[in-house]
């Protein structure tokens, strides 16, 4: 898959079905990164001037043409909604703003103001409502060890997240290295970081799934998430 030619076909495609509608397009996530995994998701937020019921579905062709590539659909604002919903969403403006790459447009993310009220509150359930995936989809595990090794990986993507935010919502400065991140929290809260390396050796392509007892690293992960969340829940609360 050829990403960057990906991207460059969605600018002009956007360009032409939402025509002086379309105020900027912005690439954020680990795809921006210059080391991009193979599994990097291109995630794009499109920025309108207005978002009516005939402004999407004029877009709508150009998101199923994108979906159908493997991507996730955009994600679509104005900036007035973008604005009004930062103190809900301040977990993510926050990474948008830390890690993004302007495909078309003003760098509207760089003046955008994340409010941190309501910060702690999102980082305390995200990191539950990551835990009760993680045992959902374990639950829907069918043996096979492929399975195991994909829940996994998808799993370490939302919780390398929530680890850093978890260090911010302490007061303190999150590392941009996941495994700094993990390994500062889990010191912090007196854990092992150990099981979350390696779910991350597995990302990476650094620990061959066939020589892991993937259900056993399972168990451990799934103890050092569940023990980080209900750790930082009572720190917070207090």
């Amino acid at each position: 898959m050829d990403k960057e030619k990906d991207l460059i076909d969605l600018v002009g495609r956007l360009r032409q079905a939402a025509g002086a509608n379309l105020r900027a397009l912005v690439l954020y996530g680990s795809a921006v990164d210059h080391d991009v995994r193979e599994h990097s998701d291109l995630n794009v937020l499109c920025l309108l001037h207005r978002l009516e019921g005939a402004d999407l579905e004029s877009l709508r062709v150009v998101g199923l043409w994108w979906w159908r590539k493997g991507h996730p659909p955009p994600l679509l604002f104005t900036l007035a909604e973008l604005q009004n919903s930062a103190d809900v969403f301040s977990i993510e403006l926050l990474e948008m703003k830390a890690r993004h790459r302007m495909l078309e447009g003003a760098d509207f993310l760089a003046e955008l103001q994340v409010p941190m009220a309501q910060h702690k509150l999102q980082v305390e359930r995200e990191l539950r409502v990551s835990v009760i995936r993680l045992r959902q989809s374990f639950l829907r595990w069918r043996g096979r060890r492929s399975e195991l090794a994909e829940l996994l990986i998808a799993s370490a993507s939302s919780f390398d997240t929530l680890f850093r935010h978890a260090l911010i919502a302490l007061g303190q400065e999150a590392p941009k290295s996941v495994r700094e991140a993990a390994d500062r929290l889990a010191k912090l809260v007196a854990l092992n970081a150990a099981p979350f390396h390696r779910v991350l050796d597995l990302r990476e392509g650094k620990s061959a799934g066939g020589e892991l007892n993937l259900e056993a690293v399972l168990k451990s992960y799934l103890d050092l998430v569940t023990r980080v969340a209900e750790e930082i829940d009572r720190r917070l609360a207090s």
